[in-house]
């Protein structure tokens, strides 16, 4: 039997209501402090909502988010969130995840650049850093994304559908990102739809279906009975359903 992995966030009751309706209902439970935890469910399911409130983006909400205050979050929405037609330079995008070091009006030292340089190059984009962000395309945007993650040097990392749109070869290099962060002791909760990339990549998953189907070691969560039960559950939905008003 492994040993205990101590949790990075501990979420205790949890219920989120977005635009007036249920969207994550009373959930509770632990993410392991340095694992990869994949996100999965059924379109609606509340993976995105539960995201933006672990990374602070989401404010309204009942029960309790536990985790170490000193712990930095990188937060990564989804691609759609981005808007590439700002004039903007891909150095300037990445340096953005630097503000709560040097602040919003702080220039930036030689040691920064270096840390932008260098993050460019690990996500495959060397010599980038002075084009417009509109000249790339999607997947090299999603590297720009990932490189600004990089420098923010979090150790709770929340990924939003990163891999969606972009192509496989842009997906295998930045799968390999997170087993660095699996190395570095980081922890890493992102919300995917390809199954295998789960199966293939990350050790724990929670299964939701607005409510917690599942949550554990991969293999154990993604049994056909559960996703199987997170279908039903899907299908059962009441969009109309007023703000679930639980014990908290």
């Amino acid at each position: 039997m492994g040993a205990l992995v101590s949790p990075a966030v501990r979420l205790h009751d949890l219920t989120v209501a977005y635009r007036g309706h249920p969207a994550v209902h009373h959930l509770s439970g632990a993410f392991g402090a340095g694992q990869l935890t994949a996100v999965v469910g059924p379109n609606g399911a509340g993976k995105s909502t539960l995201l933006g409130a672990l990374g602070g983006t989401i404010r309204d909400y009942e029960g309790r988010i536990e985790r170490n205050p000193a712990l930095h979050v990188a937060y990564l929405p989804q691609a759609s969130a981005l808007d590439r037609h700002f004039p903007v330079r891909v150095h300037e995008v990445v340096a953005m995840g630097l503000w709560s070091r040097i602040g919003s009006f702080g220039g930036l030292w030689p040691e920064h650049r270096g840390r932008v340089d260098d993050a460019l190059a690990a996500v495959g984009l060397d010599g980038f850093g002075q084009r417009w962000l509109g000249e790339l395309s999607a997947g090299q945007a999603q590297r720009v994304l990932f490189a600004r993650v990089l420098v923010q040097d979090a150790g709770l990392i929340l990924l939003d559908e990163p891999f969606n749109a972009i192509d496989a070869r842009t997906t295998a290099d930045l799968l390999g990102l997170l087993q660095r962060w699996k190395y570095e002791a980081r922890t890493v909760i992102a919300v995917l739809h390809d199954l295998e990339q789960v199966r293939e990549h990350f050790e724990q998953v929670l299964l939701l279906a607005r409510e917690r189907v599942a949550w554990g070691p991969t293999a154990e969560v993604l049994k056909a009975e559960h996703l199987f039960k997170a279908r039903r559950m899907a299908e059962a939905w009441d969009e109309a359903a007023p703000r679930c008003e639980g014990s908290s």
